[in-house]
């Protein structure tokens, strides 16, 4: 007979799936912090919104929330990136070939 039910749950508890191994933390910070420097200002300030959101959603322990906030936030890093890019290279063409008189 047994005499303790709950003690026999909690062994089950950790046997079936409690110790679920931690993802890694991607938020993508290094980078949306770097495409702050490009000429693309509301692109990057959104993306570093995005990455401080999802490693706070890592610090709640929303695993899957934090995946998709710093997926959006590579997104749009990379998007901010070559915008920055591609302003820069389009200034510097147009400020050479011009003639000044």
């Amino acid at each position: 007979m047994n005499t303790k039910p709950s003690l026999d749950r909690s062994s089950d508890l950790v046997k079936k799936g409690e110790a679920q191994e931690i993802p890694p933390m991607r938020n993508y910070l290094c980078l949306t912090m770097f495409t702050c420097f490009c000429p693309a200002w509301p692109i990057n300030i959104v993306a570093l919104v995005f990455s401080v959101l999802a490693q706070r959603s890592y610090d709640e322990q929303d695993y899957d929330g934090s995946k998709r906030l710093g997926r959006k936030a590579l997104h749009l890093g990379i998007v901010s990136f070559v915008i920055g890019l591609v302003i820069i290279t389009v200034y510097t063409i147009v400020h050479f070939t011009t003639d000044v008189v």
